[in-house]
């Protein structure tokens, strides 16, 4: 079997997008480079890049025809034709010993069925990582109507809840997400972010990473901070990504509004901060902070945030949804809180602001976790390894 493969990944975003996704893409693209393996992605356009280019030694190739932002206000319907030419045009150039699309099994039928298509005419495994699951008829169908090799599940959730719909456990590898632990560690300086934002200097800031959002626990954290601020006044809530993400449906706006009257009602405009911010600051916003949250009202399928405040030695505080029981241990490297409850999570925020030792002790455990389960080179070797099996059963 050959060493050196040729890999086609396939997600709608990728930087200057934000989200998860487009993040865990930036981690293993590189590290599958330096592996030894050619790496290409095919991904949705974004303003101010090129559509073709390098990033990191991996090839990214874009096209409006991945971009979910302009296909939701386009409509899907007549798109067969194009989505053909386009991918058929990738994969000649790119020749994929296998193809990894992340999300495909939801948004779009035509392009998880083109996909499909092409992978069986070219002899080629066909991977799905599913970094989500959704409760309606789409995610049903093209979870199970379309011939998957093998599927990756992000966490164990994401994976029960792929069997619940009737998918055998056997095509499903639980992968947890990797971080890149150089980028973010507990060296990180707030230099440039300091200067930037000079409002934070000398405050108790408080790191809510998630992009803004509902679904997020946004509210349930600006809620948490009106009363927290009775006992620190000083304490500032900084809310993250408020563009450049992928927006299916159009309801991110919706939710920026309530959210900016939320804070108007409880007169939090000296407690609270809103910005867009890139990779480089936000990695300078954990180093920055005393507490990070993620009080997420949904079931988060993993929650790559998590990771990233453990890689700096920051502790976090989740709720119990989805996969992030999984990472976060009540009391070992966070704390985990009941859904809404904005109570709660003023009080755990009240007690790591006043115990500087819990802080660091919680901090530095999960540096550690990470250190030895959840890195780049780890999530790299495992998706790999999935890989070879895969091909193996082909070959």
């Amino acid at each position: 079997m050959k060493k050196k493969l040729n890999i086609a990944h396939l997600h709608w975003g990728f930087p200057p997008i934000i989200g998860g996704v487009e993040t865990h893409l930036t981690v293993i693209l590189p590290e599958m480079v330096k592996m030894g393996h050619n790496v290409s992605l095919f991904t949705g356009t974004a303003e101010g890049v090129g559509s073709r280019y390098k990033y990191e030694g991996a090839d990214i190739f874009r096209t409006p025809l991945m971009d979910l932002n302009w296909l939701y206000k386009r409509g899907l319907k007549g798109l067969d034709d194009e989505l053909y030419k386009a991918f058929s045009s990738f994969m000649e150039e790119v020749k994929p010993d296998i193809i990894h699309a992340h999300n495909m099994h939801y948004f779009s039928e035509p392009h998880a069925k083109t996909i499909e298509k092409l992978a069986k005419k070219n002899g080629v495994p066909l991977l799905l990582t599913a970094h989500n699951v959704w409760d309606d008829l789409t995610f049903l169908e093209l979870t199970h109507n379309v011939e998957w090799s093998h599927i990756i599940a992000v966490s164990h959730f994401i994976k029960k809840e792929i069997m619940g719909i009737g998918i055998d456990d056997t095509r499903i590898t639980v992968i947890h997400h990797g971080v890149d632990q150089d980028k973010f560690n507990p060296g990180v300086k707030p230099k440039d972010i300091l200067s930037k934002y000079p409002q934070l200097k000398d405050r108790k800031v408080v790191f809510h990473p998630a992009r803004i959002g509902l679904g997020k626990g946004c509210d349930t954290s600006i809620k948490a901070i009106n009363l927290v601020k009775n006992k620190y006044p000083g304490v500032i809530l900084v809310l993250a990504g408020s563009r450049n993400i992928i927006d299916w449906g159009n309801t991110q706006q919706k939710d920026i509004a309530y959210l900016v009257n939320l804070i108007k009602h409880f007169n939090m405009r000296d407690n609270i901060m809103i910005d867009y911010y890139s990779l480089d600051e936000v990695k300078e916003l954990y180093a920055l902070s005393l507490v990070c949250l993620y009080p997420s009202t949904v079931n988060e399928p993993f929650g790559l945030t998590m990771l990233e405040a453990q890689a700096c030695a920051k502790p976090m505080v989740v709720t119990n949804a989805g996969g992030m029981p999984e990472i976060i241990k009540d009391g070992i490297n966070g704390f985990v809180i009941p859904v809404r409850d904005y109570e709660t999570l003023a009080a755990k925020i009240d007690h790591l602001l006043e115990d500087k030792k819990l802080r660091e002790r919680l901090g530095y455990t999960g540096r550690q976790i990470v250190e030895n389960y959840y890195t780049k080179e780890r999530v790299t070797k495992e998706t790999l390894s999935l890989y070879f099996k895969v091909l193996r059963k082909r070959w």
